[in-house]
């Protein structure tokens, strides 16, 4: 549905549910004549009281580059906002125009748990509330299947489906991925265990035109652009199993934000020294992306899941290109004093985790016409997590997170996280770049975007950096792979 807000009428205060699980998308034009608003941004983009084509934002793509995700409220469209956790929007008229005043509150801080005496989690009331948040929001008449890995969040909604009795209506498939991070023969097991249907999904290197042709179909229809490693394997799982189209998709991401999201070693040793390093900004204008020199002037932020090209390499391919320092420099100041915990977890579940991570299965819901079902993103299920003593969800010495899923899954189904470890959905994106260079190439030439001459340049030093090992290596290809998904998606979109 399609709201509409015109000036003159009683101001508005616009925000998203608790956890994210339906952005509010907004269209609000440079003349400020008009609000439309709407849950699902493929109705937003379709109204036609939204112009189309389209137009890009510079700022949101100057992100895009340098961050590999742009921080709601900003999209990578002009007059396109979201809303998203803790995101908020006064709305009212200032000389007979519509005004936005745009703030963000996170919700989810420490300090506001119960202590460890007023809670105690239910079980099987959390097992409940999982399964009535999926099944709520399944269509019965539509085929339906869970994204499974050998994790606490695919797990514990796997649990929650087969205690509730349906395991007959969901299918359970997993992505093979290669080497040691492989979960997919955890995942059957788990599967045949709870007495679910199972698939695996395989990763594919060399792209053959029917495989190409299923990239480009996920690029006319995915509203926003996506910067994530594994964006790619997303249209191949439609092409491998053509049942996703239209179905019910199950996805285990929208949690993070309510258990805490521990820092890692490597942050807990930057972290403290980025409070420092990265006043030397004036380096992110002659620094090259894939140099050693890139993160370490990186904003405390940033090491919350952003990275990406070099300033001194944006202003060269992209007229009118924006340094992201000083917004993410804000940021860092505004939470200096906030421990590691909340710090961390402030910024990336708003930001990377919703418009990165989750925001790759939004688009390919929206690409293929199915309905995402993110269960642990339902209203009930963050209020209750939201309060629950800190001692049930993460370890401040040990810095793991999510113990009580954990706990959950070792006595009921004999999984062992902490013995298993993190694996994760890993995907070889070098040998995508590598095995389909000339095809990829051709899509970032083709790209009106980007300066091209200066792009040569860049493109031909960093092909030559990915022969090479370590650091450069590994982020020259993740740059040329970032420009392949953004011009894809620019020269391909319906809504350009």
């Amino acid at each position: 549905m399609i709201n509409q807000h015109t000036p003159n009428q009683p101001d508005l205060s616009l925000k998203s549910d608790l956890a994210g699980e339906f952005p509010l998308y907004l269209y609000w034009p440079k003349d400020q004549s008009t609000l439309l608003y709407s849950k699902s941004m493929t109705e937003l983009l379709g109204d036609v009281r939204v112009p189309k084509p389209l137009k890009v934002c510079s700022k949101g793509l100057s992100f895009l580059l340098q961050s590999g995700v742009v921080p709601p409220p900003k999209t990578a469209y002009q007059d396109i906002y979201i809303l998203g956790i803790g995101d908020k929007a006064k709305v009212s008229t200032v000389n007979g125009q519509i005004d936005i005043q745009f703030s963000h509150e996170f919700p989810f801080l420490n300090a506001n748990r119960l202590q460890a005496d007023e809670m105690q989690p239910d079980e099987d009331l959390i097992l409940q509330m999982l399964a009535e948040a999926t099944i709520s929001r399944i269509d019965e008449s539509k085929p339906s299947f869970l994204f499974h890995s050998a994790g606490k969040d695919s797990n514990s909604i796997a649990l929650a489906l087969a205690k509730a009795g349906w395991q007959d209506k969901v299918t359970l498939i997993t992505h093979k991925s290669k080497g040691q991070a492989d979960e997919s023969e955890i995942s059957a097991k788990i599967a045949k265990q709870l007495g679910f249907k199972h698939q695996v999904l395989h990763e594919v290197d060399q792209l053959q035109a029917e495989h190409k042709h299923a990239i480009n179909d996920y690029f006319v229809n995915a509203p926003f652009p996506c910067t994530d490693n594994v964006t790619l394997a997303y249209p191949l799982y439609a092409h491998q199993l053509p049942e996703l189209k239209g179905a019910n998709i199950i996805d285990g991401g929208g949690n993070d934000s309510y258990m805490m999201t521990p820092p890692t070693m490597r942050e807990l040793k930057v972290l403290p020294l980025s409070k420092l390093t990265h006043y030397a900004s004036f380096m992110r204008h002659i620094v090259r992306s894939e140099s050693l020199f890139s993160p370490l002037i990186r904003t405390p932020a940033e090491w919350c899941g952003m990275s990406g090209l070099s300033f001194a390499d944006t202003q060269k391919i992209l007229p009118n290109a924006e340094n992201v320092y000083s917004y993410w420099k804000e940021v860092s100041q505004l939470r200096k004093d906030w421990d590691l915990f909340d710090f961390k977890t402030s910024i990336l579940t708003p930001v990377t985790a919703s418009e990165l991570h989750i925001r790759k299965a939004r688009n390919f819901a929206d690409s293929i016409s199915s309905n995402l079902v993110l269960p642990f993103a339902n209203q009930q299920v963050s209020e209750y997590f939201a309060k629950m003593p800190e001692q049930h969800l993460f370890d401040r010495k040990a810095f793991k997170n999510k113990l009580i899923l954990r706990k959950i899954l070792k006595d009921r189904i004999g999984l062992d996280s902490d013995a298993l470890g993190k694996l994760g959905f890993s995907y070889d994106s070098r040998s995508i770049v590598l095995q389909n260079w000339d095809w990829m190439l051709q899509e970032i030439q083709q790209c009106n975007l980007w300066h091209q001459a200066d792009l040569t340049k860049i493109l031909g030093r960093m092909r030559n950096n990915m022969d090479k090992k370590g650091w450069q290596a590994k982020a020259a290809r993740s740059w040329i792979y970032r420009l392949y998904l953004i011009s894809a998606w620019y020269n391909k979109n319906q809504y350009f």
